[in-house]
């Protein structure tokens, strides 16, 4: 039986990290054998995880512009097809995609042990600022901060004891390993029984998402999960949201017309939830970093799925009634014009 469009998502997730262990399973086996930390430094680590080479193209550029050699940074190429030489000053390690908290945690606890700062950051979460460094400098000054926060959760907040806290969030998120890890033997991986969330969408959390009960632990032990200001953040880190089913999508059709069969095969009244929404957006996101990779490289990256940019805006202007009034593309455009200047 054929797969709704909604069915189809989680089935290419699990279909993509299966097909891609044939490239990165060997590689993954061969570091867990000496799980060689980086050399102690006081320099900050900085990691992120890639399933997407032209998103990582402009990652890595935006990195190397305004951090420079000021960090150390490791990439887990998660499928298998990132060229090394293409990220000369950063350790770039073929691994399998399991959940990205699992991964995190092993940076934290592997790769970063002989560092104080390690610094998580999603390869779609885009470094615009050397003020990032200072920002992060300044904040452990104090010894009792376990983690600074350039992107928080804003759709609710924890309740505990009387206060309210934003919750952290992994999208871009610094830690304080001598607690984090030494201390407290934390993890950032999901789970469920969140008692403590606030909704400010109407939709209530229960579950805790990536460092979620983490975050929480740590406030509750009278830890400081520091958040860099609102009116600061997009200054510094910038970025999209929900681009991994787009991304999971492309991997997994062969060409064009299989891609925009999906588009268009779902009834109108689809559009008006998050799913055809997100993965339309996710397109265009991906769409913008194939042409800033090009801007970057002078070479072209070809997605053999991918439709070209005119039908994707054809597609969009032919949705848009059919979306939600708090749903818009242009949230997606304003980000990439913000990156492609920074750039």
């Amino acid at each position: 039986m054929k797969r709704t469009y909604y069915e189809l998502l989680p089935y290419v997730f699990k279909r993509f990290s299966l097909l891609r262990t044939l490239r990165t399973g060997a590689p993954t086996l061969a570091y867990w054998a000496t799980r060689k930390p980086l050399p102690a430094s006081e320099k900050p680590a900085l990691f992120t995880m890639n399933i997407m080479p032209p998103m990582m193209t402009v990652w890595y550029h935006l990195v190397q512009k305004n951090l420079g050699d000021t960090v150390d940074v490791t990439i887990f190429d998660c499928s298998g097809t990132l060229k090394k030489s293409d990220f000369p000053k950063a350790r770039v390690q073929k691994y399998i995609n399991v959940y990205a908290a699992t991964k995190s945690d092993e940076f934290l606890y592997h790769i970063a042990k002989q560092r104080k700062i390690g610094w998580v950051c999603d390869d779609d979460m885009f470094i615009l600022s050397n003020t990032c460094l200072d920002v992060i400098n300044d904040t452990f000054k104090d010894p009792n901060t376990a983690s600074l926060s350039f992107r928080p959760r804003n759709w609710w907040h924890f309740a505990i004891d009387g206060k309210e806290y934003e919750p952290s969030s992994s999208y871009s998120i610094v830690i304080n390993r001598d607690i984090y890890c030494d201390k407290e033997k934390l993890s950032l991986s999901p789970c469920n029984g969140n008692n403590h969330a606030v909704s400010h969408i109407g939709k209530e959390v229960k579950r805790y998402d990536t460092f979620d009960h983490a975050n929480e632990q740590l406030i509750r032990k009278g830890y400081t999960c520091a958040i860099v200001p609102e009116d600061k953040r997009n200054k510094l880190v910038t970025g999209f949201s929900g681009v991994s089913s787009a991304v999971m999508l492309l991997w997994y059709f062969r060409n064009v017309k299989q891609t925009m069969e999906y588009l268009e095969g779902p009834e109108d009244r689809s559009w008006a939830g998050n799913t055809m929404f997100t993965i339309l957006s996710g397109l265009r996101a991906v769409s913008y970093m194939q042409q800033m990779h090009e801007q970057i490289t002078g070479e072209p990256y070809v997605i053999r799925s991918m439709p070209s940019w005119d039908t994707l805006e054809a597609l969009k202007e032919k949705k848009m009634p059919l979306i939600r009034s708090d749903q818009s593309f242009e949230k997606v455009d304003e980000v990439a014009k913000v990156i492609r200047n920074a750039l």
